[in-house]
């Protein structure tokens, strides 16, 4: 039986080739190859090569060719038309051959992944993807938004029994009920729902984060982010709203281009994301007040009452010769208002922590 903490965190992880995933470990980050190799399989190697050296657990690509996505079409709803997307006046015929892996580069570049401790796998875009990567015993699939509602697609890889990630982009809440009824139906035990905005870059204002949880408790499952923002803020933000898994796009180099360089991470950056989601994770902690074993030595830096003026036996405390200054090894500063107007009953220097024996 599935269980959810009290703070929406799913309890029951799931593991992909020995590493574990769930709320009581690091956050598992994915880099994206997807199309930013430029068509040069010694590019790719370099992009897993820098991946793996950023501190990522996985890599992925994007299984597909231009014929198994869409038709060889270059006019009406076949061309990309939106003003505002990166794309513009491509079709998508042409779009898909440009940012494809060759599928005869997937194995070597598997093997490398794998011959620098990665994960590697991919996401298919049609059956014939899913046979082919099963060939090659990836350990994982990955449901891209825009294939989330094809069933076929979903009933293929469950049928697998390897854990699936699906993007959630543009789905509703009853398609994607349906997408994951199809999953388990079809032998999915292990799935991870990646909260995504489908939109190239993203705007952080589009992220709403907040569905995280919500995913969590409505499908019982560990959920992480598919990220297309710019930057690592979103990131992190995820991580501190549960999210166990972040996928996010991996180019070397943004000046030199690739199909989805503009919301990619060089890998500067993803060494960042990757410290930076661990920090967060660290830092949720647990509901504590008081001082932790660190704070302990600090408490004596804190403000107390200090004797602030020489005095002698029977002078009046006030507010010139009383003060609550730091360190705080005197009494508490809310005693102020009892010791003012009270005499001393010894000789007493500037300096001295004030004390109840004191009068």
């Amino acid at each position: 039986m599935h269980r959810n903490n009290l703070d929406g965190t799913h309890t029951d992880e799931i593991t992909i080739n020995g590493i574990k995933i769930g709320a009581e470990q690091q956050p598992f980050i994915i880099a994206e190859l997807s199309g930013n190799h430029n068509q040069s399989l010694e590019t790719a190697m370099q992009m897993i090569k820098a991946a793996a050296e950023t501190g990522v657990q996985a890599i992925k690509l994007q299984t597909y060719t231009p014929d198994t996505i869409t038709l060889d079409v270059a006019e009406n709803e076949f061309l990309i038309s939106e003003d505002d997307n990166l794309w513009q006046g491509k079709s998508l015929y042409q779009l898909y051959g440009e940012a494809m892996t060759p599928w005869e580069w997937h194995q070597p570049l598997f093997d490398y992944a794998k011959s620098l401790g990665l994960i590697a796998f991919s996401t298919p875009f049609d059956l014939t993807a899913v046979d082919f990567l099963e060939k090659l015993d990836v350990p994982c699939y990955k449901v891209a938004s825009f294939e989330n509602t094809d069933h076929a697609i979903l009933a293929a890889v469950a049928k697998t029994g390897k854990p699936i990630i699906m993007s959630t982009g543009m789905a509703s809440i009853d398609e994607l009920s349906e997408s994951v009824e199809v999953l388990k139906a079809n032998g999915c035990s292990q799935l991870v729902l990646l909260k995504c905005t489908s939109h190239y870059p993203a705007s952080p204002v589009d992220a709403n984060l907040l569905t995280i949880p919500h995913l969590t408790q409505l499908f019982d499952c560990q959920v992480g982010l598919s990220d297309h923002t710019k930057g690592i803020g979103v990131s992190v933000a995820a991580v501190a709203l549960g999210a166990t898994m972040i996928e996010k796009h991996f180019v070397l180099d943004r000046n030199i281009g690739g199909v989805d360089s503009e919301f990619s991470l060089e890998p500067c950056e993803f060494a960042m994301l990757v410290t930076e989601t661990q920090r967060a994770k660290v830092a949720l902690g647990k509901v504590r007040y008081g001082c932790t074993p660190k704070e302990l030595d600090s408490r004596r830096y804190r403000r107390s009452l200090y004797i602030s003026q020489d005095m002698q036996a029977g002078d009046i405390l006030n507010a010139e010769n009383l003060r609550s200054v730091r360190p705080g090894l005197g009494l508490a500063p809310k005693n102020l208002s009892l010791l003012l107007g009270k005499a001393v009953n010894q000789d007493v220097k500037a300096g001295t922590a004030m004390s109840w024996e004191l009068i």
